[in-house]
């Protein structure tokens, strides 16, 4: 299964509705609405004011994150391609030792989070997306993560998290965009608490233990 497919409620994958849910969106407008259709799960508020800020409507949301289903649902789907039509150029292009294997790194940045970058691993050569999600934009301050309180909605990625509560285990996420650990961090009195964080598309969302 691709990473980055999802399944969506049947208000999603039938016709859209509402007003605006067929007006088309600039590529980098679309693509953060993809990425806020799963974080609206868990916080719906956020949600809302983040679309105010993008100037869309719900609507207009669902019907992004719809087209973006049905892309990722088609052969073309697997490989970076998808990524490059609604976010143009990548800003940065590296190579990265995995292992054994060695991946193609391209980022994009995100307007709604200037502190971080869109992150896509891929082999290119096979055309495939190995891994795609937000990540700290490099020179951009982390947030301090001390203690289990500290953790806050958005507030950060997946690797912030692993290396302040280090060892972190990584579980089985409740859908293909989402990831969990299994960390134990410093409760309100110091006393340790073991916890699963809970990430869509790389960004911290909420405490599932």
């Amino acid at each position: 299964m691709n990473p980055t497919a999802d399944n969506d409620p049947p208000t999603d994958a039938g016709a859209p509705t509402g007003p605006g849910a067929r007006a088309d969106l600039p590529g980098p407008v679309a693509f953060q609405c993809v990425l806020l259709r799963r974080m609206a799960d868990h916080h719906p508020d956020r949600v809302e004011d983040a679309l105010r800020a993008l100037g869309v409507t719900r609507a207009q949301m669902r019907e992004a994150n719809r087209r973006w289903q049905a892309t990722m649902h088609t052969p073309r789907g697997r490989g970076v391609q998808p990524y490059r039509a609604l976010l143009g150029a990548p800003e940065s292009r590296t190579t990265r030792r995995i292992g054994d294997l060695t991946c193609t790194v391209l980022t994009w940045p995100v307007p709604l989070w200037p502190d971080l970058r869109f992150e896509v691993l891929t082999d290119e050569r096979r055309g495939t997306v190995w891994n795609a999600w937000l990540v700290r934009a490099p020179g951009a301050a982390a947030p301090e993560l001390r203690t289990a309180p500290d953790l806050a909605p958005w507030c950060c990625t997946v690797d912030e998290v692993a290396r302040a509560f280090a060892p972190a285990r990584p579980l089985e996420g409740s859908a293909p965009t989402r990831w969990r650990l299994a960390c134990t961090a410093p409760g309100p009195d110091g006393t340790p608490e073991k916890l699963v964080a809970e990430f869509t598309w790389g960004l911290y969302q909420r405490r599932v233990d």
